[in-house]
């Protein structure tokens, strides 16, 4: 079974609640890190404990959700193996998963709505990884964590 730790602010919470039930009804065990409510909170701090889960290799992916998703992409960035990719279409979600090997997938409340995020998901989830050249450029993407 898939794990994926799921994680949102006030801003992305109704989205965030929606998709955690699309997730488990596909029978993928979605670990909910907050927020629980639509009261103000600090995204940076969801965003870290989502990717630092995903770094530790205690789920298999991670999923933010803000407003534009702009702030969660950039904080779970900063955590090494780490690489966030913001999506707001389908096309970017493929992508990020083939070139990039993305392992947490970002999405703004703002910019897609349910059943766009829900497609983003799927086709997220059930893309992979193409290799080849695109490995050279995942080394140097992680040597730059080391800089």
């Amino acid at each position: 079974m898939i794990r994926i730790a799921i994680g949102s602010d006030h801003r992305g919470f109704l989205l965030k609640k929606k998709m955690k039930r699309f997730l488990h009804r596909h029978r993928i065990e979605a670990i909910d890190i907050g927020t629980h409510s639509e009261k103000s909170c600090d995204y940076p701090l969801l965003a870290k404990e989502v990717a630092c889960l995903v770094s530790q290799g205690r789920v298999d992916f991670g999923i933010l959700i803000c407003k534009t998703g702009i702030g969660s992409s950039i904080a779970a960035n900063k955590i090494r193996n780490i690489r966030a990719a913001l999506c707001y279409n389908i096309k970017a979600a493929k992508l990020s998963r083939q070139h990039n090997n993305a392992n947490v997938l970002v999405l703004g409340s703002d910019f897609v709505n349910e059943s766009r995020a829900r497609r983003i998901i799927e086709v997220w989830l059930a893309t992979e990884f193409q290799g080849g050249r695109h490995e050279r450029r995942i080394e140097q993407i992680s040597q730059l964590e080391e800089a």
